[in-house]
């Protein structure tokens, strides 16, 4: 597949393709845009869709708490959309733990407790980090590594190849035996690659030393480290590159450094004039977007709505399939941790590589690449958590307080 680059970030005063200052968004807008699209992927209305993603920002807090009250047990947890929104946690041992319901902003939600994993959500981790060289050895291709909040299994992501070579269960019952936690092996035909756009989520192109091409890539969020304001995107874009506002004038940016080991896949490119926090969601360009906070890795769950806006694919919604995610390959510089998340397509293509992963006005990370299947359609897609920004940046954030929410 050939490596298209697309970074995407959102400068203060993006115009809009007519010329005018694209406005900015509420929170109240921006939510009931993401909930649109929610509701046509969920087949339910726009209200239950706007009422359930306030329920899933407002749980973090509660299921955070769960599983620091069963730490020595805990699996995982996860969240459901359909008939409606619930919780469900996952633990290890046989002692029953009763269902119980929890009030989230004013509603009681169902909380139901499965019990009998084999294994907790510390010792899954602990089996990527002990045993990922072995695995990388024993099969035609580096696997991907994840973890099933939903099930307990550790979802080892190969190439069809393998499974043709082995024969599925014998695969997973040798891969079983070799990390002694429940393994689920999961077949894709091409292996995972990374994904190749002033403001947040707009285009974003340049090239490489020695290479005519040009190549396109997503800009993600604005960053800051309290003197100067810069895009975020995926490091492994060119270090030389201009960004493009929803006008298609041209900036050139200033590049500040990248980091591409293990954890992240993250360059930062400064602007001479600052940047504001905002950055663009929808595919026409049209509206900016406030960026108000953060989700990190710890508060993610199995089932929660993300959406992002690649310079390539537009605007999607779609869930959370594994955390704890490590890629496939040597895509970071060498085989990758297990701190990224997989979000289910059918939405991702190259070119989206650095693009905005975000709920409402809340960000949750960059595009790094993506996985697909023989037809070239998208199976998942892999985003870097804010937690690993540079260190010295944080994220630049708006004050929700000084706006009126309509």
């Amino acid at each position: 597949m050939a490596l298209i680059i697309d970074v995407s970030a959102m400068a203060q005063t993006a115009p809009a393709p007519d010329g005018a200052v694209a406005p900015l968004q509420t929170a109240g807008a921006a939510v009931r845009q993401d909930a649109t699209a929610v509701a046509d992927m969920l087949g339910i209305s726009a209200d239950e869709a706007l009422r359930q993603l306030r329920l899933q920002e407002a749980s973090v807090g509660a299921t955070d708490g769960i599983a620091r009250r069963f730490a020595a047990r805990f699996v995982g947890v996860s969240v459901d959309h359909k008939p409606g929104f619930r919780v469900t946690v996952l633990l290890t041992g046989d002692a029953p733990v009763a269902d119980e319901l929890i009030d989230i902003d004013g509603e009681q939600v169902a909380v139901t407790f499965h019990v009998g994993a084999r294994a907790s959500h510390a010792e899954l981790v602990q089996a990527v980090s002990a045993h990922q060289p072995a695995m990388r050895a024993k099969l035609l291709r580096p696997p991907g590594l994840g973890i099933d909040q939903r099930t307990g299994d550790l979802v080892v992501t190969v190439s069809s190849k393998d499974v043709e070579r082995e024969g599925l269960a014998s695969l997973q019952d040798r891969l079983s035996s070799l990390t002694h936690v429940p393994v689920r092996v999961r077949a894709v035909d091409l292996p995972a690659v990374n994904m190749s756009s002033i403001e947040g989520g707009t285009r974003m192109v340049g090239s490489l030393p020695g290479d005519p091409r040009r190549y396109m890539c997503t800009a993600g969020f604005v960053v800051t480290d309290d003197v100067r304001t810069a895009l975020t995107t995926a490091a492994h874009c060119p270090d030389t590159l201009s960004a493009y506002d929803s006008g298609g004038r041209e900036q050139v940016l200033d590049f500040v450094g990248q980091w591409g080991w293990g954890n992240q896949d993250v360059q930062l490119h400064a602007s001479a004039a600052p940047l504001g926090p905002v950055f663009l969601a929808d595919t026409a360009k049209t509206v900016r977007r406030p960026v108000t906070g953060d989700r990190g890795r710890a508060g993610t769950r199995a089932g929660d709505i993300v959406c992002h806006r690649g310079e390539r694919t537009g605007y999607s919604c779609s869930q959370v399939e594994l955390t704890d995610f490590a890629p496939a390959g040597d895509l970071c510089g060498g085989a990758c941790l297990p701190t990224w998340t997989t979000v289910a397509g059918p939405v991702c293509k190259g070119g989206d590589s650095g693009s905005p992963v975000f709920l409402g006005t809340t960000a949750f990370g960059i595009v790094k690449g993506g996985s697909y299947r023989s037809d070239g359609s998208c199976a998942f897609y892999f985003y870097m958590s804010v937690d690993y920004l540079p260190s010295g940046w944080r994220l630049l954030t708006d004050d929700p307080a000084t706006r009126t929410d309509r």
